[in-house]
């Protein structure tokens, strides 16, 4: 499928926007800059991420809670079971639903020491499908979940992660966003091994802009997936060469959309690591035209 045939294409196509919450004011305006260019896209909802154990949380719930006072967006705020107890979680979940926010993305989470094996809070939940139950239990949320094309890096095997998704499912999760990919054909695999568990609700392919190549890589690295040779050899020398890195990353990014549009995807998750350009360019070529919000 070319470019000229996704454009073509008159299936209507869902795009949704990952940020995450800023550590300073610089990187507050970053976000607020991103978030106004691509809320014109009226996406299907932006999330809002929890870093690893919990240790974005306020910062978290103040930038949810500024998107749905200003902005025309519907966010879905990160929530993970890592180092808090069931009743800490529970008041956050219950200050999302004061705040007007009614997704949430329920995760397992990563704890706070890098690389320490996830260990349950003697006092919390102790997976996600029981998150997932705590959260619809307070209110009747909108609840999403993670899905991962490469195995998640702490499962035994892919047939693993789809009986946990399976239990996400019952539990009362509405969709899965896939971790970031850059094998579409894997990301095909996970639909269909899904919807032959008969699990029914959409898989959303997690697509990562990659003009810092080398960032990728490590977050790559860190969740298990697969950075392939020729995508390597794309960037190799153009560590100082910022301009060339964006023509390279927009290429690769079509490409994967062209790809996963013609497996027969129309939902799309953009980890937009608070920058615009590269995923207003990406939904533009999906067909979607900016709104007048004036």
């Amino acid at each position: 499928m070319s470019l000229k045939d996704v454009v073509s294409d008159d299936r209507p196509i869902k795009a949704s926007f990952e940020f995450f919450p800023p550590k300073t004011a610089e990187m507050e305006e970053q976000l607020w800059r991103a978030v106004k260019r691509l809320e014109p896209l009226a996406p299907a909802f932006v999330s809002v991420t929890y870093g690893a154990g919990g240790s974005t949380r306020d910062r978290t719930h103040a930038t949810v809670k500024r998107i749905v006072e200003e902005t025309s967006l519907r966010p879905a705020a990160h929530l993970t079971c890592v180092a808090a107890t069931r009743s800490e979680i529970d008041d956050v979940v219950r200050g999302y639903w004061q705040a007007g926010v009614r997704h949430v993305v329920a995760l397992r989470g990563d704890m706070p020491e890098a690389g320490a094996s996830y260990a349950a809070h003697p006092q919390g939940y102790a997976s996600t499908p029981e998150l997932i139950e705590g959260i619809r239990a307070i209110a009747p949320f909108i609840v999403s979940v993670s899905c991962y094309p490469e195995r998640h890096p702490d499962s035994p095997s892919l047939e693993h992660d789809i009986a946990l998704l399976k239990r996400k499912v019952e539990a009362g999760a509405s969709r899965a966003i896939g971790q970031f990919c850059f094998d579409s054909d894997a990301v095909a695999r996970l639909r269909d091994a899904a919807a032959k568990a008969a699990i029914s609700v959409p898989i959303i392919p997690g697509l990562m802009p990659s003009t810092n190549f080398k960032g990728v890589a490590r977050m790559a690295a860190r969740c298990g997936a697969s950075i392939p040779a020729w995508l390597s050899q794309l960037y190799d020398g153009l560590d100082n060469d910022l301009e060339s890195r964006r023509i390279v990353a927009s290429a690769v990014l079509a490409e994967q959309v062209q790809e996963l549009h013609a497996h027969g995807f129309d939902q799309f998750h953009f980890y937009t690591l608070n920058q615009a350009d590269l995923t207003y360019a990406t939904c533009r070529i999906l067909g979607l035209v900016p709104k007048d919000l004036s």
